[in-house]
């Protein structure tokens, strides 16, 4: 499917050009204009699928400009945005009333808004998360199952049945993030941090530099260290650092952990794959059954959702088959009671397939690789 086209009109070249590259990061197609008139003709014959102008162009005055295109036929309908260094609440109520979907005040949050705006009045979302890299999700209704353990040793192993592919690991479990300590990452960068350089405009070089985990062969964007940084972060946000990794990587394997804040939602609705993680004992099941009835009514279909029952605390609680009875689904992976192996492995920062290569639950987790990156191409090709 061709990608979307959005035409800019703003006639100060830095600032087009600064709108421009935020909007390719998005994966748009960019035309541009300079003056009013030259946007008009733009819109006209190009035929972009949104306009992003300043009203505020010397040659034409914003409101005739959205007049224009509102009271033709072939652009009557174009989703047209505002984009201004005028905070007049009264230009915003003319601007609006002339045909200008949305208004935006040029700010430090302006990109982002604008960002929000696009998906929004586009409602391509889906079409954005389907391209780019494969994105797996790993989720638990639970905590303490060893989401994160898995997300961090099945990353490893698709990193090894795939040697050529770009892999990323990224920490988005809330407030405090998980995989670092079992990878052994002790540097400063990290979710809040990219926040931070995605919101000045340096955000795809940071991506460019995300540390590799040689021993574990992937990259990592490690989580937050600090609940107050988590403050920092919002869906828009989460969302659009999501999308530059799946532009630069080929597998994105996401840890949420039991988290289902307004800040991952997204992403689970658009996750190529979701790994859900299954604890064996009474309770968990119980959370289980009520997170699948939820994914459920976000129209997440069965064939989604790859599940590993993690016997992680002892050998008490359900069996595989009674789990597979009690949730109504297919249990894909079940990972034996390791004792203190897994433990062990992870104070070491060592992958447990490397810990304990010839333990059966190493045969498990790369089979499991293999069956995770086959599935989420899969459900990608559709």
């Amino acid at each position: 499917m061709p990608q979307k086209k959005i035409l800019i009109v703003d006639a100060d070249e830095a600032s087009r050009n600064f709108i421009a590259r935020k909007i390719q990061d998005l994966g748009f197609d960019i035309l541009h204009a300079a003056s009013g008139r030259e946007g008009l003709i733009a819109a006209w014959r190009d035929h972009p699928d949104m306009v992003v102008a300043d009203p505020s162009v010397s040659d034409l005055r914003g409101e005739e400009f959205a007049a224009k295109l509102r009271h033709d036929p072939r652009t009557q309908n174009l989703p047209l945005v505002a984009l201004s260094s005028d905070h007049n609440p009264a230009r915003i109520k003319s601007c609006r009333e002339a045909g200008f979907n949305e208004y935006i005040a040029k700010s430090g949050q302006a990109v982002r808004m604008l960002g929000d705006v696009i998906a929004r009045l586009f409602g391509v979302t889906d079409e954005a998360m389907k391209r780019g890299g494969l994105m797996i999700v790993f989720l638990s209704a639970k905590g303490g199952t060893g989401v994160s353990s898995l997300c961090a040793n099945i990353g490893v192993e698709i990193s090894k049945h795939n040697p050529e592919a770009r892999v990323v690991v990224a920490d988005l479990v809330f407030p405090i993030g998980s995989i670092a300590p079992i990878v052994g990452y002790e540097g400063t960068e990290n979710i809040a941090t990219l926040a931070g350089h995605v919101s000045n405009g340096s955000g795809s070089d940071f991506l460019s530099r995300l540390p590799k985990m040689e021993t574990w062969r992937f990259h990592l964007l490690a989580g937050s260290p600090d609940p107050e940084l988590s403050n920092q972060l919002n869906a828009e946000g989460s969302w659009d650092i999501v999308s530059r990794l799946k532009n630069a990587y080929d597998f994105v394997l996401v840890d949420i952990g039991r988290s289902l804040s307004r800040i991952v939602l997204p992403l689970i609705s658009h996750a190529d794959l979701l790994t859900l993680i299954v604890s064996a004992d009474v309770s968990a099941i119980s959370l289980t059954g009520t997170l699948l009835e939820y994914l459920k009514g976000k129209d997440v279909s069965q064939e989604a959702i790859y599940t590993i029952l993690n016997r992680h605390a002892g050998l008490e609680g359900l069996s595989k088959r009674e789990t597979e009875t009690a949730l109504g689904i297919k249990i894909n992976a079940a990972i034996p009671y390791l004792d203190v192996n897994f433990a062990f492995a992870n104070s070491q920062n060592r992958p447990y397939t490397l810990k304990f290569p010839n333990d059966t639950a190493s045969i498990i987790l790369q089979d499991a690789a293999r069956e995770i990156s086959a599935l989420a191409r899969k459900t990608r090709d559709g």
